[in-house]
């Protein structure tokens, strides 16, 4: 038995849900894999696994096993790293995240310049708004925006957006422009919501933190619909600064209670400080943190 293959098998048995999955992810027949979780089993004279017909269960030895293969193979594969000359010459793949619309719009440029500069790197890009554990997902690089909730991770602050609340001229024209918080009430208000958005929006009054409810009269989940709404003359939208930068530049929208707005949030490359970083991974960050920075602050 191949101890480091069977690890690796049980690893995406358990990441999979199932030793199906784990067949389809490592390209090899189902009853080799089934065969390698029960030689693992078989040798450790412990069982791992609960096979039900739906899932794959781990069992308390499982959970305490597989804790320790991922120690395991992150070392191993770290020393091949090494032996390779990742950490001498920048070459190899990275998983990069970072929000959807921040992402796209600003990330993604820098990357392709970025691999036009490093043709030994290759760079898988995933956009999402939700914060992806990056030990468990191997993560080599986030671009976090807002306080971060893991202490552990190592972070690089890029500069700061803000929540701002905005319309187009149209709408304005029409139903005049608020001038308190009080306003809001007699308007059309769009939601960018996402999973548990709550439905209030928060403003600075002073030193006092308001959290207005409303009751948004057109709700979308993605900011590019939102923004789309506005600049319809749909409703006053509140979304994050870089992403009305544009239309605000050209005029298509207009911010409004502007002396209410709340606190900045940092914007952050953020990685998991392994005591040795990847070459691929420090020339990256070296590459794109000034572009972020420049970026950032001309906004």
């Amino acid at each position: 038995m191949d101890r480091f293959e069977a690890m690796r098998t049980l690893l995406a048995a358990v990441d999979g849900g199932s030793l199906s999955a784990a067949s389809r992810s490592l390209g090899v027949p189902l009853p080799t894999v089934s065969r390698r979780v029960s030689d693992l089993e078989a040798h450790l004279s412990a069982q791992l696994v609960i096979r039900t017909s739906r899932k794959l269960l781990l069992t308390e030895t499982g959970q305490t096993y597989v804790a320790s293969c991922r120690r395991v193979l992150e070392e191993l594969g770290e020393a091949e790293r090494v032996a390779g000359g990742e950490y001498r010459v920048p070459r190899g793949d990275m998983l990069l995240t970072a929000p959807i619309m921040f992402g796209r719009i600003h990330i993604e440029p820098i990357i392709l310049d970025f691999l036009k500069t490093y043709p030994e790197i290759n760079i898988r890009l995933t956009l999402t708004d939700h914060v992806v554990d990056m030990i468990e997902n191997h993560v080599d690089l986030a671009v976090r925006i807002g306080p971060l909730p893991d202490s552990s991770l190592v972070a690089t602050r890029l500069g700061a957006v803000r929540w701002i609340t905005c319309a187009s001229p149209d709408y304005l024209a029409r139903r005049g422009t608020p001038q308190t918080l009080e306003d809001l009430a007699a308007h059309d208000c769009i939601a960018f919501e996402r999973l548990n958005t709550p439905d209030t929006w928060t403003f600075q009054k002073g030193k006092e933190t308001v959290a207005l409810p409303f009751s948004p009269r057109f709700a979308v989940n993605t900011a590019d619909g939102a923004i789309d709404a506005a600049l319809a003359g749909a409703g006053i939208v509140r979304i994050l600064s870089y992403q009305a930068a544009k239309s605000i530049a050209e005029g298509r929208l207009v911010v409004v209670l502007p002396q209410f707005q709340p606190e900045v949030l940092p914007v952050q490359l953020v990685h998991t400080g392994q005591a040795i970083m990847p070459l691929k991974v420090r020339v990256f960050s070296e590459f794109a943190t000034p572009r972020i920075k420049a970026i950032l602050s001309s906004g």
